[in-house]
């Protein structure tokens, strides 16, 4: 199984096409997640769509816009309101930032590392 995050932006606009994607995947709809962190004080989020891997070609894909979004802003309210019409529950860590790591690759093993140990996504096998 191949699992990828792919990266819509930082979720200025970005946050109406992630919730367009899980909308129109609501039948593949795994988890919807919120990553808190702290960037030079300011407390920032970054919204998750988990799919359930493909039929053909077991891609799991995990759409991400990263660390744009304040805390309590309009769009985490729009997150939530989305997670209430898809009724999934939204599960939130808090990680470090994707600063602290040298690319943005071994951020994104971080973070598959994490919810591979909470058993939100499958194990490779």
């Amino acid at each position: 199984m191949i699992q990828r995050f792919i990266e819509l932006g930082e979720g200025y606009s970005d946050i109406y096409e992630l919730m367009e994607i899980a909308e129109t995947n609501k039948k593949r709809l795994s988890q919807l997640l919120v990553l808190r962190t702290e960037i030079n004080g300011i407390h920032k989020a970054s919204f998750i769509v988990v799919l359930h891997p493909a039929d053909e070609g077991k891609f799991q894909p995990l759409y991400i816009c990263r660390e744009g979004i304040p805390a309590d802003s309009k769009r985490y309210q729009l997150f939530e309101e989305l997670s209430r019409k898809l009724e999934k529950k939204i599960i939130t860590f808090d990680v470090k930032p994707s600063g602290d790591f040298e690319e943005k690759e071994l951020y994104f093993h971080y973070l598959t590392g994490i919810l591979r140990l909470n058993y939100l996504i499958p194990p490779l096998l």
